[in-house]
């Protein structure tokens, strides 16, 4: 070899062979590219890893939310309405292990199809009705019914759930002989029943003596245990308070081996058993599996299996649980628009994100793939490898927020959580691959017109989705309604779509006016926010979609949320009839006394008296008469302002001044707008039970009143003044009704003091009866009772299918505004290099380090504050155009029927917390890494 001078350069001798030859091997694609950038790598893992975990934990989280409430709401029912209660005619020849054999045949049967409980099986027989007892001495209410009443039973396994005091347990009589009984301890202590006691129970149908004979005395382990409903009175003696039948009762219980006395001692006895239904075994994905299952049991093949296997053609089973079961599955699907609505936006801000990466490794990698292209490399090998090389970041990450999901939130259903984590995991996968073909194969910049047409085909489908919505409402399905979950989104979307096109031409108008200005700090910024790196216009469509879609879909949830908050707290007042309220039985009247005191309660605005007399009668011109409520009212004023403070039947209480005059003189009234056409024919009265007329002139036409907000039958209002002038009698109220921020444990106290409504005789037996059911009666007698619009509502919020939703959509909110910070510093990140090599420049020319940071702030702010106002505007539109279409009442607790209506707080405070939060995103970014870019730029070179 020699060079231009003439001199030889000596060509290095090739060094022998120290081994067999060996053919050049390049270095292995994927380690080759993951050592280049391992913290690009890392932060790829760390995305796809909380990517896929809460793609996976959301549906569970749905889901054990879901089973919770409807666990919940079925346990709260208690054992009696939710367990399966089957019976059978009691035979001569039953015993006591025939009807354990029984009991072993249903469980096994019943049992392979659902989960029982065993704590709330109960089996034994009883005696069809009650004999009294009619021993001298024996205490009785009252003298029209002297005696107290004995039901008999028997009770598998009696001594585990009650412990014998006194005697012993019964055993089987002797023929002819008194039937040996234990009875309750206290039922016998206030009875008067001694041990030994021969209860005489009356005669049989032969004429021979019914007898019972007291061996022994028990008391009940746990006498609050649901075991015990629908088991007669074991616990004690309980008062039976019919009117004019007022009596006490209690159970008493015989061995088994007497099932065939006491088919003699009732008119006749039967057999039953109860199944008790396990709540926890309940899942509200398989409901109608469940009442499926339940249905064969009450009246299908499985009823059928019973009768052949136990052969008892008279077994039948009967069951409040479809019933209840139906109310649930209600709720469920009614609560499913909203618990889907937060984790699909949660999805579609996740997917911008991802696609948002994908982008900046594209940016990042362009040179590479360019340089890859000039040298023949193929689009397919080169998508092959790049999958590959994702794929030793992505799937691990994947399988492991999957399999974090999946054990931390331990649910039966898996079948949404594992495809969701798997789209995901696809989306993660292949965005960067998909994104390198796309620019492999492009030509020219897509043009316009494809766009333009692209955007046209989205604001079709949203148009044609929110029109399907408002014409059918919600679905009916057997799932989440997918129309009504993606419309929120399709117009998000849109909004994106529109505001990418509106933002950059409305910032450049800004960036025009502020170069008008002396500074040149934020026409800069605004010039550079209009325009892409190539300084032309260009719609930044992914990270305003981001934005948007996290705004919408958290404003219009926050919307349900608050007119749920809204139209519970009007329904409990509307139940109420005002903030607090107080009702006494038809026999009983309010004071003075009290009325006076509690209108000078704290915080009581405005407060009436009133009577309600539920018998009256509407006579129209024919005399023909109409069934009516008749409400007496002591303060028209006031009750006009609980009225229009209620919105239920808002009246003029000028229309209600009535005068002074005789018997004919008519009284004005409110009439419910049923007799309008009873009205035309001309004068009307109302009649009270005892006979009395009272002449109406009519005052208005109303459908509801706050002291009758559901009616369900006519009604007349009147002022109380003329009322009892013309009616003969003394003055009577038996409610009350206020406004205001009221203590009802204060008004109970007055109504206690002041109205002498401490429980005396019978009234005192009743309430004596209802605490020792566990009913705190507030040393009140029986119907007294005091509302308050405030316990009505945390009574109807107190719901954990309401608790579930909220959390879940709240959760996924956060989840929302997360990915949408996320989506705002990746865009930064992709836009820096360009930015810095800008700012870089502009330091050489005297910009100072602030206004470099400034200058970042204005350029990167305007994109999040139109993404934010853009995305209310789009929330407020949701609501206007699909609040028709959610159903409140499984929210709320109550029937109502309240739509949803745009609110200014709802959209606002979510708004302008992911407004601040991304700000501050932005904010912190600039300083930390704006500052360290330039400093970089600028030291550009300095390296030997």
């Amino acid at each position: 070899m020699t060079t231009q001078a003439g001199t030889r350069v000596p060509a290095p001798e090739p060094a022998p062979p120290s081994g067999p030859a060996r053919a050049h091997r390049p270095a292995p694609w994927v380690r080759t590219r993951l050592r280049a950038n391992p913290s690009a790598a890392l932060l790829m893992a760390v995305l796809a890893f909380v990517t896929v975990f809460l793609a996976a934990a959301f549906p569970r989280v749905a889901d054990r939310g879901a089973d919770a409430a409807l666990q919940d709401f079925v346990r709260q029912k208690g054992v009696n309405p939710t367990s399966l209660h089957t019976t059978s005619r009691t035979r001569d020849d039953d015993t006591a292990d025939g009807l354990d054999q029984v009991q072993r045949q249903l469980v096994e049967q019943v049992g392979r199809r659902l989960t029982l409980a065993p704590s709330g099986q109960a089996f034994g027989a009883r005696a069809l009705g009650e004999h009294h007892m009619a021993n001298p001495g024996y205490a009785h209410i009252s003298d029209k019914e002297p005696y107290p009443a004995l039901s008999l039973l028997y009770l598998h396994d009696l001594a585990a759930r009650a412990t014998l005091t006194a005697g012993t347990w019964p055993t089987p009589g002797a023929v002819g002989g008194p039937l040996p009984i234990v009875v309750s301890g206290k039922a016998a202590e206030t009875i008067g029943i001694k041990l030994g006691d021969v209860i005489d129970n009356g005669v049989e149908g032969s004429g021979a003596a019914r007898t019972t004979v007291v061996v022994g005395l028990y008391q009940v382990n746990d006498p609050q245990d649901p075991f015990w409903d629908d088991l007669g009175c074991p616990a004690r003696a309980c008062l039976n308070a019919r009117p004019d039948h007022e009596h006490w009762t209690t159970s008493g219980f015989v061995a088994g081996d007497s099932l065939p006395a006491l088919l003699r001692w009732g008119p006749n006895a039967e057999n039953f058993w109860r199944l008790s239904v396990d709540p926890a075994s309940l899942h509200a994905d398989r409901l109608d599996r469940t009442r499926g299952v339940i249905s064969s049991v009450l009246a299908g093949q499985d009823a059928t299996a019973l009768i052949d296997r136990t052969k008892r053609a008279d077994l039948h089973t009967t069951s409040g649980l479809p019933e209840i079961l139906t109310r649930a599955d209600e709720r469920y699907r009614a609560s499913l628009p909203l618990s889907a609505i937060g984790p699909a936006g949660v999805a579609g801000v996740a997917t911008v994100v991802l696609l948002l990466a994908a982008a900046l490794t594209a940016d990042r990698r362009a040179a590479e793939l360019r340089l890859l292209k000039a040298r023949g490399g193929s689009r397919t090998g080169v998508v092959l490898r790049l999958t590959a090389e994702g794929a030793v970041t992505v799937l691990p990450a994947a399988v492991l927020g999957t399999a974090l999901a999946l054990v931390l939130l331990p649910t039966a259903r898996w079948d949404r959580a594992v495809p969701a984590a798997l789209v995901a995991t696809l989306i993660a996968l292949l965005a960067f691959p998909v994104r390198a073909a796309r620019e492999w194969s492009r030509r020219r910049p897509a043009g316009g017109r494809r766009r333009l047409v692209g955007e046209l085909a989205v604001l079709a489908v949203t148009v044609a989705a929110v029109a399907e919505v408002r014409r059918r409402g919600i679905g009916h399905g057997a799932g989440v309604d997918p129309l009504l979950v993606a419309a929120p989104l399709l117009l998000a979307v849109t909004g994106g779509l529109v505001l990418a096109r509106v933002e950059p031409v409305a910032v450049g108008r800004l960036a025009a006016l502020a170069g008008r200005g002396r500074g040149l700090i934020g026409f800069l910024g605004l010039a550079r926010a209009a325009r892409d790196g190539s300084g032309r216009r260009k719609p930044a469509v992914l990270p305003l979609l981001a934005l948007l879609i996290a705004v919408t879909t958290t404003g219009f949830g926050a919307t349900v949320l608050d007119s749920v908050d809204h139209v519970r707290t009007r329904a409990a007042r509307i139940t109420t009839g005002g903030d607090i309220g107080v009702s006494l039985p038809d026999y009983a009247t309010l004071t003075e006394s009290f009325t006076e005191a509690a209108a000078a309660l704290p915080g009581v605005r405005a407060s009436t008296g009133a009577w309600i007399e539920t018998r009256a009668r509407f006579f129209g011109a024919d005399q023909s008469y109409t069934e009516a409520y008749l409400v007496v009212v002591d303060e028209p004023t006031a009750y006009a302002e609980i009225a229009r403070a209620l919105g239920v039947g808002e009246f003029d209480p000028a229309k209600l001044a009535g005068t002074s005059g005789g018997r004919d003189t008519p009284v004005p009234a409110l009439v419910s707008r049923d007799l309008a056409g009873r009205l035309a024919a001309g004068p009307a009265e109302v009649r009270t039970p005892n006979g009395n007329d009272v002449h109406l002139a009519v005052a208005g036409l109303v459908t509801a009143t706050p002291a009758l907000p559901d009616p369900g039958k006519p009604f007349v209002v009147v002022p109380a003044g003329p009322t009892w002038e013309r009616l003969p009698g003394t003055r009577r109220a038996n409610k009350w009704f206020a406004l205001g921020d009221v203590d009802p444990d204060r008004v109970r106290t007055v109504l206690r003091d002041t109205s002498g409504a401490r429980p005396v005789g019978l009234a005192k037996l009743i309430a004596d009866d209802a605490t020792a059911v566990g009913k705190d009666t507030h040393g009140l007698p029986a119907g007294y009772q005091v509302h308050s619009s405030r316990e009505t509502a945390a009574a109807l919020g107190d719901d954990p299918l309401q608790h579930a939703t909220e959390r879940l959509f709240w959760y996924a909110a956060a989840a929302g505004a997360g990915f949408a910070l996320l989506a705002v510093l990746l865009t930064l990140l992709r836009a820096a290099p360009d930015r810095t090599a800008v700012l870089a420049r502009l330091r050489t020319m005297g910009l100072r380090p602030r206004q470099g940071l400034a200058l970042i702030l204005a350029e990167s702010l305007p994109q999040t504050l139109a993404a934010a106002v853009g995305g209310g505007l789009v929330a407020a539109a949701a609501v206007v155009l699909l609040g028709g279409a959610f159903d409140l009442s499984a929210l709320v607790g109550a029937t109502v029927g309240e739509t949803l209506a745009p609110a200014v707080l709802p959209v606002l405070l979510p708004t302008a917390g992911l407004a601040l939060l991304v700000g501050l995103g932005v904010v912190a970014e600039t300083l930390v890494a704006g500052r360290r870019q330039i400093a970089t730029e600028l030291r550009a070179g300095e390296q030997p």
